[in-house]
């Protein structure tokens, strides 16, 4: 392959925050190239600059005193005092690093767009154990513990591998005043249990039921039913996880009301603690595609607003001599040409993807306009024998590329899945069976949940032939439990 060649064929398949990078790296290297607004930008300034230069001819003296007193260059003193520098004077504006941002808005940056790092569990727990009263010794201990905390905030490490690790520690900072020989289990076990009252509580558990005895020990001893849950997960944790509400109602004497109001109890704990402080940073999605309903007619545009339009610069490439071999000229040549070739690239990506999102659009649009209960059968071979592509050339355009609908932000492999026959002799989409499944699961009778058999059951009276295998992967694959998970009392 040529290299014009390898360079579109790895434009089409990146994504366009990577596109984005791509595009700001070529016009940092490359003096050929420039963006639609820098030049037209510069084009008005030089405008106004001529304009005013006339202007300022004719009108004499007095014209020349209105210019300086109306020009933001008469607003800047004469000199500013030593000890300052121009930024305690005058309020600079952001550079914006992404291509098509802007800040002429005047509100100042925003906020909302700058991503940082989030504070992670680990660092939100030393920060509550700094301000506890530990011991040397204890504070070891704890950090020891915090270290091993997992996401989830669970303590997955033995006591006896956290006694070894702070006895290490110890030989370490060649603490001579600490005995590591007697360091006991019963001493890690209370700086633990000191751990266990930090936001969030519960956190450092060694397994869900501690974690949620942790949790309704610190609620307020008035709370309805506080014991009757202490006694459900102290001492029944299996008969709740295997769902057999009739035995837990025999085992601790209650109706099937006061049982409701104790598993809500439950229910209201958390048992994923460490998940409220380590959550991940949110990634922001920019739409490749955007379709539109206009006048009853779906129309498919790309989104201008993702990347700028780049041209040649006139000026730099009116400097390049034909008969001239010279090294400035050779090098303003070559950069000519390869600024060319990156604009044909980015102008052949674009075509390709607004041709197969447009094919996409043609072959979904039940879906657009009902929900994914519509969704039809498509796969690769289909929009590459209609645009005539290669399905590889296909594939490439539709990894990391969205399309933004009335119905949300997809992914364009989104609309592609397989197919199951129909008792008419049709197709219907694995998208389509997982909703349907959605759908009857939802409206099911908690106390009597479907099972799988049913659910292919009612789908065959629909004219869908699933097998009962295939309904247990299409639910597993949208997180849906099995029925006897999701039995409820409520």
């Amino acid at each position: 392959m040529t290299p014009q060649l390898q360079q579109a064929i790895r434009m089409l398949q990146l994504s366009t925050v990577d596109l984005q990078a791509e595009i700001q790296q070529a016009l940092d290297s490359n003096p050929m190239l420039e963006t639609e607004e820098e030049s037209g930008a510069g084009d008005s300034q030089a405008t106004e600059t001529s304009n005013a230069n006339d202007e300022f001819a004719e009108a004499g003296e007095s014209a020349a005193e209105q210019v300086t007193v109306d020009s933001p260059v008469s607003e800047i003193p004469d000199e500013l005092p030593v000890d300052s520098s121009w930024e305690d004077t005058f309020e600079s504006q952001p550079l914006s690093s992404s291509p098509g941002s802007s800040s002429a808005s005047g509100d100042g940056p925003n906020y909302e767009n700058q991503s940082g790092d989030s504070e992670t569990l680990q660092e939100h727990l030393i920060w509550q154990m700094r301000l506890t009263q530990f011991t040397e010794r204890d504070m070891l201990i704890a950090e020891v513990l915090i270290d091993s905390i997992d996401e989830q905030g669970y303590l997955r490490t033995s006591l006896e591998d956290i006694r070894d690790a702070v006895m290490s520690e110890m030989d370490i900072e060649g603490d001579s005043d600490s005995n590591t020989e007697t360091l006991e289990l019963d001493e890690i076990e209370a700086v633990l249990h000191r751990i266990h009252t930090f936001d969030p509580v519960g956190v450092g558990a060694r397994d869900l039921r501690e974690c949620l005895l942790v949790q309704l020990y610190h609620l307020d001893k008035q709370t309805p039913w506080l014991d009757q849950a202490r006694e459900l997960i102290g001492e029944h944790m299996d008969l709740l996880g295997s769902r057999d509400f009739n035995q837990l109602m025999r085992r601790m004497k209650l109706s099937e009301e006061d049982l409701c109001e104790v598993v809500m109890l439950v229910q209201s704990l958390n048992p994923r603690p460490g998940s409220q402080v380590a959550g991940e940073a949110a990634e922001y999605i920019i739409p490749d595609v955007v379709v539109r309903k206009v006048n009853d007619v779906w129309r498919v545009e790309l989104n201008a607003e993702a990347m700028p339009r780049l041209r040649v610069n006139a000026g730099y490439a009116g400097l390049v001599k034909r008969a001239d071999n010279s090294s400035d000229n050779t090098y303003m040549r070559n950069q000519l040409q390869e600024a060319r070739w990156f604009i044909k690239s980015l102008q052949s990506r674009n075509e390709t993807l607004l041709k197969v999102a447009t094919c996409i659009v043609e072959r979904q649009r039940d879906f657009l306009e009902q929900g994914d209960e519509a969704m039809k059968a498509l796969v690769l071979h289909d929009v590459a024998e209609t645009i005539d592509m290669h399905e590889s050339t296909i594939s490439r355009v539709t990894t990391q590329k969205y399309m933004h609908t009335p119905r949300g932000v997809y992914e364009l492999k989104y609309f592609f899945s397989s197919h199951v026959a129909t008792s008419s002799g049709g197709e219907c989409s694995a998208t389509a069976i997982r909703a349907l499944i959605k759908k009857l699961v939802a409206d099911e009778e908690p106390r009597k949940p479907l099972s799988d058999s049913k659910l292919a059951k009612i789908l065959g009276e629909q004219g869908i032939n699933v097998a009962r295998r295939t309904i247990a992967k299409y639910r597993e694959s949208i997180a849906i439990p099995s029925s006897s998970e999701r039995k409820r009392l409520i």
